[in-house]
């Protein structure tokens, strides 16, 4: 099995353009991306397209996961 690794990368302050470029890079090159309501679409974007994103946000009461 092949091993891999976790990156966390915070939204920040919402803006895309203040992604550090070490961000930009893992984004890129990510396999797969669990993210929340505060991801910005346009940051999700730069996914590559075989990227699995995985919605794993709450709301008041309404929970995407278990």
């Amino acid at each position: 099995m092949k091993q891999g690794e976790v990156i966390l990368v915070g939204a920040g302050p919402g803006d895309p353009e203040l992604l550090t470029e070490k961000a930009i890079r893992y984004i890129r090159c990510a396999d797969a991306i669990v993210y929340d309501a505060l991801a910005c679409p346009s940051v999700l974007n730069l996914a590559k397209p075989s990227c699995q994103l995985i919605y794993a946000g709450k709301h008041a009461g309404q929970h995407a996961m278990q």
